[in-house]
């Protein structure tokens, strides 16, 4: 585990962005989580919606994380929802603490914007993150979005 005096996130921008696009989650995870790029992309052509944050140690990148805020979540006004929408943890930083900063971090920020619940959606399976998010408290809402699980932790 890693201390937290030296975590932070930062907005990604033309400075950091080579070190954005470097982060690799490992090969048997690939399936849970698109690439840093498409991430990106979906930023783009979100905003507002879409928070990306990379991931940093010091002066080292360690991973990314995008959060989604307030997405109309059945795209008909009914439930709107905000969480995290891509964590990837390169794959040689793993283990170290920096996916519970990155939750911790997104928690930190919705809770600062008045939201009250904190979603999240995982690929169920082996390899998957399933027990890392059941491990932060989250607990499967019993829905299914795109295939995967619906969890959900509340933040008052």
């Amino acid at each position: 585990m890693t201390t937290t005096t030296a975590l932070r996130l930062e907005e990604i921008t033309a400075k950091n962005l080579k070190a954005a696009l470097g982060i690799r989650v490992r090969p048997d995870q690939e399936f849970a989580v698109d690439p840093v790029a498409d991430s990106l992309a979906e930023a783009y052509v979100h905003p507002g919606k879409a928070w990306p944050r990379l991931i940093m140690d010091g002066d080292r990148a360690v991973g990314f994380l995008m959060a989604f805020l307030d997405i109309d979540w059945h795209d008909d006004g009914s439930v709107i929802r905000s969480g995290l929408w891509r964590l990837n943890i390169a794959a040689e930083e793993q283990g170290k603490g920096y996916g519970r900063f990155a939750v911790e971090s997104v928690a930190e920020e919705l809770r600062r914007r008045g939201i009250k619940e904190f979603y999240v959606t995982w690929h169920p399976g082996d390899n998957g993150p399933e027990g890392f998010y059941l491990g932060l408290g989250f607990r499967r809402n019993g829905e299914v979005a795109e295939g995967e699980t619906v969890g959900v932790l509340p933040l008052d």
